[in-house]
């Protein structure tokens, strides 16, 4: 096509345009790119270009969007929303409105980051995608707002240049620093770097040094690093400790007279060995007519943080407390989460108090909830709590002064028992993680990892503590038809993803065991199959697995009841001292009791919302945290097994390797395929396998290994495994830990 054709008419180039911007409806150009892809050549042409497309967009038959770039009027759909990159670098967008996620594959991220606020164009869908129901495809055309602005890496030295490899590998690229911008770091160096510069596609972003953590590695620095990684805060502002401090520390005698006294009740906390903070504290009375009347007493944080204080505001900033293998970063400052607001023995405490009338069989008969002042009269372990079961198993002889808490806690275990029956029947699912415990030497260094075992004590306080939270949810959210809905905040659990249902039965089947989907799946057939796989070698491998076709629980100001627990009404209570909506639970029941107007319902109306939807956030945001502290932890227990010998059981099979966990230790790392070196390995995606071509020798999910750790690597948080050949395994002995 010639400049001479597409000058001689206004109207023929208005045609071309629109005829090219139709053969690509999903795109969109610059006005420089487009005119030469219809083929302007000289400056005259070039200006009629220009009154084309004014004239085109003028008549609302093309598509301008920011800045220069046009497309076709009725193809393109634009949409908003925060970019997640995986760690297998496709990105995800969950549109602002609607929440749908859009796929973002590799070559249409363009140089947006994690946590980038986005505009996406949509692609094309195939017919075969549209059939399978697949996520809808996009490409980014904008960055409307960088999310994360400052990264944690390892800096290197390339001649003379240095750059921060990121830990987060969801930063795909390298960060140049300047010599300038070092601040005395050096190679080898953990830092935390700030971005100066985004850089434009395949140009690497520049940053300066805010922060070295330590030489990479090494255990201080990598916990440090998991920190800055996830920006949690570890000061508290000043404004905040001022307003802490300022808090009297004596309870007044105005607030003394008008709650209900229960100082002189045999209550007493359970928690972990190294607990320092109690929210809980449990009493229960055997009633004449054979009924229990179990206590739960929550520790009333809401007395001493005041809505719109700057302590509220900075507790509402961190939602949660983080819990680390060898320490927590609290929500609330020292002088609260572990002096006044923790039930410590011996010493008046405000309280929440519910008391509960529940029959032998676990049924709540009447409740109340009041505002009470409480004495503990004893601080139990779970440790201790169960040797005391044991002792009363056994009829032991107790000592006399004992013998209060040992009654207490027999008639404790017979109501948990029941109430643990009654809930299981009605549908609840009973899932069982195993956690890693450390035990640390006087440097903070990892000497031992054991499964942290589940106790007849722990599932004892957590029957109760479910029980309160599901009566507090009722209380207030329940209403006659003819009623309007409080505004309240609800712990919520939706129900699964069919597909992702549909993937779990085929998982499992794998290894033997059935769940039934038929019609869809129910909890109670969940918590069969967690039945079927209790006291398995694979057991927490399809626990994990189960838990990820699960919905995630959240808050939210609608309440749409408890999937996993089949409670119709579901709240958290019972832990004000580290979960924040725990603490506007509190408050709310303060509101409800005096008596709300509607002004103030209205604006809890408004507030709950932005509550929920933080506090779901900074908790997801947390357990990642404490996963990565976990895995750091593990590493650098691992570092000083190289070449010791384990058992394990294969997590996960893929075309570049087998992942495995180790039984006793709850460690995770992977056997490369290249270090199959006895056949050429080929990945059945359909079986979960890797199969030798020449032996047929497989590997498959569930099946259990002899390994040996053949490398650590700290800075990427990596273990790697090598399979003990079978002619070794006849000799094993295995390495005592």
């Amino acid at each position: 096509m010639s400049a001479k054709n597409i000058g001689e008419s206004s109207e023929s180039l208005d045609q071309r345009i629109l005829q090219f911007l139709a053969r690509f409806p999903n795109e969109s150009f610059k006005s420089k790119e487009l005119s030469r892809r219809i083929g302007i050549r000289t400056e005259k042409d070039e200006q009629l270009f220009k009154k084309a497309l004014r004239s085109l967009q003028d008549d609302q038959k093309i598509l301008r969007i920011h800045g220069k770039r046009y497309s076709h009027l009725h193809k393109v759909q634009l949409f908003f929303g925060e970019l997640e990159v995986t760690s297998r670098g496709f990105g995800i967008v969950t549109v602002e409105e609607g929440g749908e996620e859009l796929f973002i594959g590799q070559d249409h991220l363009g140089d947006a980051s994690h946590g980038d606020t986005v505009e996406v164009s949509l692609l094309a869908q195939s017919t075969k995608q549209k059939e399978r129901g697949a996520r809808r495809e996009g490409e980014i055309v904008r960055i409307i707002k960088r999310g994360i602005r400052t990264f944690v890496g390892t800096l290197e030295r390339v001649r003379k240049q240095f750059f921060v490899v990121p830990d987060d590998r969801r930063l795909a690229r390298e960060i140049l620093i300047a010599k300038e911008h070092l601040r005395e770091a050096k190679d080898g160096d953990k830092i935390v770097v700030e971005m100066v510069a985004w850089g434009k596609l395949h140009q690497n972003p520049e940053g300066r040094v805010l922060e070295v953590l330590g030489k990479s590695g090494e255990l201080s620095a990598e916990i440090q690093s998991v920190v800055r990684e996830y920006h949690l805060p570890t000061t508290f502002p000043a404004e905040v400790l001022g307003e802490t401090n300022a808090i009297p520390s004596d309870i007044p005698q105005s607030e003394i007279d008008r709650r209900l006294d229960l100082r002189t009740l045999l209550c007493f906390t359970i928690d972990p060995e190294d607990a320092k903070d109690f929210d809980d504290a449990v009493s229960l009375e055997l009633l004449s007519d054979g009924q229990y009347r179990l206590g739960v007493h929550i520790a009333d944080v809401s007395y001493y943080v005041q809505t719109g204080s700057a302590l509220d505001k900075e507790a509402l900033k961190r939602s949660t407390s983080v819990y680390f293998p060898n320490g927590v970063i609290p929500m609330l400052p020292e002088k609260l989460s572990n002096g006044l607001c923790s039930l410590r023995p011996d010493e008046d405490r405000l309280a929440f108090s519910i008391f509960i009338n529940i029959s032998p069989q676990g049924s709540v008969k009447e409740y109340e909830i009041v505002e009470s002042i409480i004495r503990s009269k004893q601080r139990f372990s779970y440790e201790r709590v169960q040797e005391f079961l044991g002792r009363l198993e056994r009829n032991d002889v107790i000592p006399s002064n004992d013998r209060p808490f040992a009654e207490a806690l027999r008639n404790m275990y017979q109501l948990s028992t029941a109430l643990t029956k009654k809930r299981l029947k009605e549908g609840s699912i009973d899932f069982d993680s195993a956690e890693a415990k450390f035990d640390l030497d006087e440097h903070g260094q990892p000497i031992k990892i054991t499964k942290k075992v589940r106790l007849e004590s722990h599932r004892l306080v957590e029957e109760f503590m479910l029980l309160a939270n599901r009566i507090v949810a009722r209380h207030i959210g329940f209403v006659k038809k003819e009623e309007k809905a409080k505004p309240f905040l609800y712990r919520v659990h939706d129900s699964p993803n069919p597909e992702r249902i549909g993937e779990l039965a085929v998982f499992v089947e794998k290894f033997g065991f059935k769940l039934n989907i038929d019609g869809g799946v129910t909890s109670k057939s969940l918590q069969r199959l967690l039945e079927q796989i209790k006291g398995t070698e694979v057991e927490n491998v399809i626990n994990e697995v189960a838990l990820r076709s699960m919905a995630k629980a959240i808050y939210s100001d609608r309440n749409i009841g408890h999937y996993g627990l089949a409670f119709d009404y579901y709240a958290h209570f019972t832990s004000p001292i580290r979960r924040y909506p725990d603490l506007v639970v509190h408050r709310m029941l303060k509101q409800y009791s005096a008596g709300i107007s509607l002004k103030e319902s209205d604006a809890l109306r408004q507030r709950l919302p932005y509550i929920a939807k933080q506090s779901s956030e900074m908790e997801r945001l947390a357990m990642e945290a404490e996963r990565a502290a976990v895995k750091v932890m593990q590493v650098e227990f691992m570092k000083r097994h190289i070449g010791d010998e384990f058992h394990a059981v294969i997590s996960g099979v893929t075309h570049f390797g087998i992942f495995v966990e180790l039984t006793d230790l709850l460690v995770q790392g992977m056997i490369h395929i290249s270090d199959l070196r006895d056949d050429y390995y080929v990945y059945d995606e359909k079986q979960y396998t890797l199969k030798g071509r020449r032996t047929h020798k497989q590997y498959r999910l569930g099946d259990t290994l002899e390994v040996k750790v053949v490398r650590v690597n700290p800075e990427e948080r990596q273990i790697d495994f090598a399979l003990i050949e079978r002619e070794e395994v006849k000799t094993l002995r295995l390495h005592k830990h």
